[in-house]
């Protein structure tokens, strides 16, 4: 196993006496593609908010190439080198794929203002890049708004990209996605970490995009973690199938 990019290490949360994270500690390795499977409610985003700066534990840390990251904000977390796609696509609907593109390695180099052009050839270039990275490039004109699910997630994923991380964090990722976007979207996903060569920790509730596409699995219940392991280990298992996957 290679050395970890992250680690989360006794994390305590809890929401109104509800325990999301009970005694917590996790590890994501350099080049894995790592799931986080589990019921409803059972505290799989927050653990991905803890990691991220929006939430921040009662008590336990979080630990980034050997450094603590636990008190950070959310862009002190992202400026060394950890992006975030969220279930619902954070994107400039009115606007075309190429300018939310733009916007975002604007955003990142901290080199636009409104009195500056906001496109540049060298930035127009970096999108266009990003946006073939993800399958993205015939949409580069198109208003955001008028994307197919799978694309506007898609076009989140590559917005995310634009901050040149080393780790992805992905929440639901194939959530609100028609069947048949599905694994054209997680195949482009998987081909743009591969070439980045990004290590990825993702949400999920389809457990054939887990089985087909995770690493590894956490499975996590009632603020725990009940099992981890290989994808076939892990649904070999009599109390994944019937408390998480929902087969005896």
């Amino acid at each position: 196993m290679t050395r970890p990019i992250l680690e989360a290490k006794g994390l305590h949360v809890s929401f109104n006496g509800v325990r999301a994270a009970d005694d917590v500690s996790i590890a994501v390795h350099d080049g894995e593609f790592l799931a986080i499977i589990g019921p409803n409610g059972s505290g799989k985003t927050t653990l991905l908010n803890i990691c991220t700066g929006y939430i921040r534990p009662s008590s336990g840390s979080v630990v980034l190439d050997g450094h603590d990251i636990t008190r950070l904000s959310p862009r002190a977390i992202a400026r060394r080198g950890v992006a975030r796609a969220f279930q619902i696509p954070q994107l400039f609907s009115a606007q075309r794929v190429i300018d939310n593109m733009m916007l975002a390695l604007a955003a990142t180099d901290g080199l636009w203002s409104v009195v500056q052009p906001l496109e540049t050839a060298s930035r127009r270039d970096e999108a266009r890049a990003l946006l073939e990275l993800v399958g993205l490039a015939d949409d580069a004109g198109r208003i955001s708004s008028k994307l197919p699910e799978g694309h506007r997630k898609l076009m989140d994923i590559a917005v995310a990209l634009a901050l040149k991380p080393r780790l992805l964090l992905l929440d639901e990722p194939t959530s609100g996605v028609s069947a048949l976007e599905r694994f054209p979207l997680m195949e482009a996903l998987m081909s743009a970490l591969r070439q980045r060569r990004i290590t990825a920790l993702f949400v999920e509730h389809d457990m054939d995009v887990v089985a087909r596409y995770a690493s590894r699995v956490l499975v996590w219940s009632a603020g725990n973690i009940m099992a981890e392991g290989r994808p076939d280990e892990v649904f070999s298992n009599a109390q994944v199938r019937q408390r998480v996957v929902g087969v005896a």
